[in-house]
């Protein structure tokens, strides 16, 4: 994202006027899909695409913005009911979390744009939160607010001003992201580590499908309520107290297979055999053994096409052209309904896997997808 843009929009329409300017990124996630919010394993990192904003303290309780990419201006104060616009909402909404942690939030003027293709999966939402979480903090918080509660703040932001009932990975990922570093967060403990990721003679590549999804309202949101409705049904037969599927094993899902919706099981399987996968991957990631890495990026898309049922027929062919061409590993990333596919690709075949899932999409579907090199980037910071 170019700075100069983002300036010389903020001084237009604030009087020529000079605030501070903030990044957080997009990210990647390359395994483990839907096992954020069911307290299972995830391995995202940050990207180098992202959301960038000019923010200054104007002294009152409103909060003037314009989104530069959509060409809108609104004004709403943070005592009120907020905006419409969900591209405001987000804005108004981590306000509004970030004084339930005590932060002396006060009206500002701010101006914002991004570079992460919107809809592709790379969670362009998360980024938009972060990038207002952290400069919040540094403007109003005397950053007293800590990596993980900032993250937070932006998962609450969804559940309570958008509606989407999302995990805490996407929000993790933008704020703690560090460049040349993968991260495996157990979404149960808040606990993560960093893994370098320099796959000598492998890249990473997204092919974006461009078919747009939209995951607030049921299909999301249905997903999670299924893992609930199995996670509820062994704590009635069993005794127990889980929480999320982390806390339940094979064999207890099995048990409630009688008292069950069968699509229910069926996800929840799936959520438990994608827990199994990160881990899988972390281990063969510290060997150096990519082919099992792709292996397993390949069984989370038969899974999350099949079992999770969150493809769809764009997704499920390229990750067949990625297959054909002896890619080492692909699948669906994000939540699903559109987007991305993330790729696994050795050096020697990246141009002409690329080359192929471009012609051959558009011969089938009339239209190009996105090719998005993938470079890991750091997380929110203030860059001026």
């Amino acid at each position: 994202m170019d700075i100069e843009i983002v300036r010389s929009r903020f001084a237009k329409h604030f009087n020529g006027e000079t605030g501070y300017v903030y990044a957080s990124p997009g990210r990647i996630n390359l395994i483990g899909e839907h096992t954020d919010y069911n307290g299972g394993f995830v391995f995202p990192g940050a990207v180098q695409q992202g959301m960038m904003a000019e923010v200054k303290p104007n002294g009152t309780r409103t909060i003037r913005a314009y989104s530069i990419d959509l060409k809108d201006y609104d004004e709403f104060s943070i005592d009120g009911e907020g905006p419409h616009a969900s591209h405001f909402r987000y804005v108004y909404g981590v306000a509004k979390e970030m004084e339930k942690l005590g932060v002396p939030v006060q009206g500002f003027d701010c101006a914002f744009a991004g570079d992460v293709p919107l809809g592709a999966g790379m969670s362009s939402s998360a980024a938009l939160e972060s990038c207002f979480a952290f400069a919040i903090n540094d403007l109003f918080g005397d950053n007293k607010i800590g990596k993980m509660d900032l993250a937070k703040v932006g998962q609450s932001t969804e559940h309570n001003y958008i509606g989407v009932n999302c995990g805490i990975m996407d929000q993790f990922a933008s704020v703690h992201g560090k460049k040349g570093c993968l991260m495996r967060l157990d979404c149960q403990s808040g606990e993560f580590q960093y893994f370098p990721w320099d796959p000598k003679g492998y890249r990473l590549v997204l092919i974006n499908s461009c078919v747009k999804h939209e995951l607030v309202g049921s299909p999301y949101n249905d997903r999670r309520k299924s893992c609930e409705n199995v996670v509820a049904a062994i704590n009635a037969k069993y005794g127990t107290n889980a929480q999320t599927l982390r806390d339940c094993t094979w064999e207890q899902i099995d048990g409630v297979k009688p008292e069950c919706n069968p699509v229910d099981i069926q996800r929840a399987n799936f959520v438990m055999g994608e827990k199994d996968r990160v881990l899988a991957v972390c281990d063969a990631l510290e060997k150096g053994d990519y082919e099992t890495v792709g292996q397993k990026m390949f069984e989370t898309h038969q899974g999350l096409s099949k079992d999770y049922e969150v493809s769809c027929e764009e997704l499920d062919f390229l990750n067949d052209v990625a297959f054909d061409c002896g890619v080492t590993g692909s699948r669906i990333m994000g939540g699903g309904f559109g987007g991305c596919t993330i790729n696994l690709v050795r050096e020697e075949l990246y141009d002409l896997f690329t080359k192929t899932a471009v012609e051959r999409f558009e011969a089938k579907y009339g239209k190009k997808p996105i090719v998005i090199p993938v470079v890991i980037g750091d997380g929110s910071r203030r860059i001026a």
